[in-house]
C-alpha cells in the first residue's frame, strides 16, 4: 500500500541557541548544522523508515539545496518521480533550537510556493496511493485537486494543517484524517481547549487526532472524543520534526494495514524517540526502533 506525500521541501537551517534575543538583540549560538526538511519531506522519510513505500510530490529549484534534498529522498528509497525542478530557489526553513529543546522556525517557501495545481507526475503518484498525505506548506488549490482525485480513487487522505491557515472551501470535507496540533485546532475551530477543538472540527471531517506533545494525543469523531493516545515518557533534546514524525509513522501503520489505535500508539512511540535527538529528519527512528520503543 503506498503512502503518497503531496508536500513542501526545504533545507533547514538550524541553529542552536539559549534562548530567543529581544529585538536588536545579537547574541551568540552554540551550533549551526543543514538538515533536509519541509514538513512533506519530514513526513515522507517518516513513513519510509517506519517501513512504508512512500512516493513525494512537490518541487524544488535547479540549485543545490535542490539537489541535496532530492538526493535525501531517493537514499531514503522513497520515488521521486513527481518531484518537479522549478525555476526558482529551493524552499528553506530557519530554525532556532532552544537550549530546553523547544524551537520556532521560519519558512521562505521558494519552489513549494510555485506548486499551484498538480501536473501530470503528481496525478500519476496520487492514482497509485493507498494513502495521501499534505500539509499547508503548498498552496492549497493543489491540495484541493489531491484530495479531490485521492477521494475519487478511493485513496485516504490525510491532512497536517500547518501552518494554521483557514482551509480553502470543501477542503476539510475531503479529508479522512484531520492531524493538528492543540495551537492549530483551536485556531481552525475557535476553540479555547484542546478537547472541545477536536470535537467540533470532528463534524467536518472523518477522525481528528488532536497532538499534544508529552501529553499525548486526543481522538474524534463525530463530535465525541472517542481515544486519547498516552505519552511516552522521555527527555527532549529537541522537538524540530515531532509532529511530523508522528504523521509518517501514523501513515505508514495505516498503510501496513494496523487499525487506527495501535498505529497510533506507534506513532507516540516514534515521536517520543524522535525528540530525544537533534533535527528533523535525522532524528527520525527506523521500524526497529519504534518497536524497541513500543516494547520497553
Amino acid at each position: 500500500m503506498t503512502v503518497v506525500v503531496l508536500g513542501s521541501a526545504n533545507m533547514d537551517l538550524v541553529v542552536r541557541q539559549p534562548r530567543l534575543p529581544e529585538p536588536g538583540e545579537t547574541m551568540f549560538g552554540s551550533g549551526f548544522q543543514t538538515v533536509a526538511g519541509g514538513k512533506g519531506l519530514n513526513q515522507a522519510v517518516a513513513a519510509a523508515r517506519a517501513g512504508a513505500p512512500v512516493a513525494f510530490a512537490g518541487a524544488v529549484g535547479a540549485d543545490a539545496n535542490g539537489a541535496e534534498l532530492r538526493a535525501v529522498l531517493e537514499g531514503e528509497g522513497i520515488a521521486t518521480a513527481a518531484l518537479a525542478e522549478l525555476d526558482a530557489p529551493t524552499g528553506i526553513a530557519a530554525i532556532s533550537v532552544l537550549d530546553d529543546g523547544e524551537n520556532s522556525i521560519v519558512v521562505v517557501s521558494g519552489a513549494n510556493a510555485e506548486v499551484a495545481a498538480l501536473d501530470d507526475a503528481a496525478r500519476e503518484a496520487i492514482r497509485g496511493a493507498s494513502h495521501l498525505v499534505m500539509q499547508f506548506e503548498l498552496p492549497q488549490s493543489a491540495l484541493l485537486e489531491g484530495a479531490r482525485l485521492a477521494r475519487e480513487l478511493g485513496a485516504v487522505t490525510v491532512l497536517t494543517p500547518a501552518p494554521a491557515l483557514d482551509p480553502v472551501d470543501g477542503l476539510l470535507e475531503l479529508v479522512d484524517i484531520l492531524v493538528p496540533n492543540g495551537g492549530e485546532a483551536r485556531a481552525l475551530s475557535g476553540a479555547d481547549d484542546d478537547a472541545e477543538a477536536a470535537r467540533i472540527l470532528s463534524g467536518r471531517v472523518g477522525t481528528v487526532v488532536v497532538t499534544r506533545g508529552g501529553e499525548g494525543a486526543l481522538v474524534a469523531r463525530g463530535g465525541e472524543i472517542v481515544h486519547e493516545v498516552a505519552p511516552v515518557r522521555v527527555e527532549p533534546v529537541d522537538t524540530t520534526g515531532a509532529g511530523d514524525t508522528f504523521v509518517g509513522v501514523l501513515v505508514a501503520g495505516l498503510a501496513d494495514g494496523l487499525e487506527l489505535e495501535p498505529a497510533l500508539a506507534r506513532a507516540a512511540a516514534g515521536a517520543a524517540v524522535s525528540v530525544t535527538r537533534a533535527g528533523a529528519t535525522s532524528s527520525m527512528p527506523s521500524r526497529d526502533e519504534i518497536d524497541a520503543a513500543l516494547a520497553g
